[in-house]
């Protein structure tokens, strides 16, 4: 027999055959389930028994939330996730979520413990951040369900905050031609230019060489991003497959390309080196990497003295989604062009935007069809 179920109390108790422990006695496994109902044991005896059968060794009953997040962190994550979200999770898990719930053991975590967490910290936290604290939680949860160290993720059965996302900002046509003019004599308005002009994201901007260019086909390849945590600056690959892509562009961008490129090959010559195709195409002059937080301030800065309050540097990738969908570009187009996973995220994301043009398909609509006649 690999397992028993026996009444204790109020809970049932279950007992696991794991096999021979080194010593030669018998490997057990225990685990209580407070239920009323026998069904409840039974169903988690299934759950770990099937787990063995995988080959997955159950975990000491010992486990605890804190040790978990610690073998997601350093697994999962770090070989799953962009640096940015791994130093997110990291703070977020060693700041919160271990201080609060880390002492429990795993298999005593329930929706209940998970819920007054969440009633507690948004005493001191906005909604917003309490939900990356649940979908974090959530999300190394469904790691240890996955591994087979639980049955279920109680997170399943908690409500998370709720919050309402601030509302998207975007240039208009007319606060467009207001920007670039204030940022026309700035060091960094070749970058602005192009982000405008591609909706390429900042970090692939910053990581973009000569050579992923091509003015003739006029088209761009996304094939690494620049990064920079703790003053490290670092050249991945994109996060996902959707981000590496081939882009195509304007040819009013093409010809400002071309342009830009002549003078950086001229300065390149007068500092007595050799322009190359692996040069970046956006970088200081003696060809070191663009510093992606002072590129950000600046352009907040240059917005706001402009009179466009609200305004970041990601407000130009909304801003060129943005002018894509009123000019009637396809949905599937403008989410190629932005590195979407899918058409159905790009038209969730942009959804206010597409509602914004109801009225005008209504009039192009309406010179289409015929007057309605009523017979007399």
């Amino acid at each position: 027999m690999r397992g028993s179920i026996r009444r204790r109390g109020n809970c049932w108790q279950i007992q696991v055959y794991t096999g021979a422990k080194p010593d030669g006695k018998p490997g057990r496994y225990f685990e209580s389930v407070r239920s009323s109902r026998k069904s409840d044991a039974q169903k988690r005896l299934s759950e770990l028994l099937v787990t063995l059968e995988k080959g997955v060794p159950i975990p000491s009953g010992r486990l605890t939330l804190a040790e978990l997040l610690q073998t997601w962190l350093e697994g999962y994550v770090k070989t799953n996730c962009a640096p940015h979200t791994q130093e997110c999770y990291k703070m977020i898990a060693e700041l919160h979520l271990t201080p609060a719930l880390g002492q429990i053991q795993l298999k005593q975590l329930n929706a209940q413990a998970i819920q007054r967490y969440y009633g507690k910290a948004c005493a001191k936290l906005s909604p917003r951040t309490v939900h990356k604290h649940h979908r974090l939680l959530s999300q190394a949860l469904k790691y240890a369900v996955r591994q087979g160290y639980l049955g279920r993720n109680p997170c399943d059965l908690v409500d998370p905050p709720s919050w309402r996302p601030a509302t998207m900002r975007t240039l208009t046509p007319s606060e467009v031609v207001v920007l670039m003019d204030a940022v026309k004599d700035n060091v960094f308005y070749p970058v602005i230019y192009m982000a405008l002009s591609s909706g390429l994201r900042q970090a692939e901007l910053l990581g973009l060489r000569w050579r992923d260019i091509d003015l003739d086909m006029l088209s761009i390849s996304v094939s690494r991003v620049l990064y920079k945590r703790r003053g490290v600056t670092q050249f991945r690959e994109p996060k996902t497959s959707y981000s590496r892509r081939r882009v195509a562009m304007t040819p009013k961008l093409a010809l400002f390309l071309r342009e830009y490129r002549a003078e950086r090959e001229s300065l390149c010559w007068r500092l007595g080196k050799p322009p190359t195709l692996d040069d970046l195409v956006f970088a200081s002059p003696d060809g070191r990497p663009l510093d992606p937080s002072q590129l950000s301030h600046e352009f907040t800065a240059m917005a706001k003295r402009a009179g466009l309050d609200g305004c970041h540097f990601h407000t130009l990738r909304h801003s060129f989604a943005s002018l894509m969908f009123l000019r009637g570009a396809s949905p599937k187009i403008i989410s190629a062009a932005l590195g979407h996973s899918s058409v159905g995220f790009t038209m969730t994301v942009y959804a206010h935007i597409i509602s914004g043009q109801e009225a005008e398909a209504m009039a192009l609509l309406d010179g289409v069809l015929p007057a309605g006649i009523l017979r007399k």
